[in-house]
């Protein structure tokens, strides 16, 4: 069977704690088997991804069992969907509006942490 794969940061405390929470609710539902792929620990991974490792470190990336690549508020709605308890948070930011909305905020979001943990050297 194949899992979901997570690229996340764990050099970004605020990435890091955020994953740990996700972890420990899917970890709970233990519905869907979750590949967490650390590219601060394991930078050649994102080769698999077809990406720079500066953009997965910048934002969250999830390759779903199928192999299609979903990034931002897509990879978190995925995770969403497959986590009981946090359904309605997937079909709430794939509203139309709201979704473009939560994309834009997510990417700014993303972007000014980025910043900061390269400001202060996390990486």
């Amino acid at each position: 069977m194949s899992k979901l794969k997570v690229f996340y940061n764990s050099a970004c405390p605020v990435c890091k704690a955020g994953i740990e929470g996700q972890r420990r609710r899917m970890r709970a539902d233990a519905s869907c088997p979750v590949e967490w792929i650390d590219v601060h620990q394991h930078p050649e991974a994102v080769a698999e991804l077809g990406s720079e490792l500066e953009q997965v470190r910048e934002r969250l990336y999830l390759k779903d069992e199928s192999g299609r690549l979903a990034v931002g508020v897509d990879a978190f709605a995925a995770l969403f969907q497959r986590t009981r308890g946090q359904r309605w948070l997937a079909r709430l930011l794939r509203l139309p509006g709201l979704h473009l909305l939560a994309r834009w905020g997510y990417n700014l979001f993303a972007r000014a942490l980025y910043r900061w943990n390269r400001w202060l050297k996390h990486w």
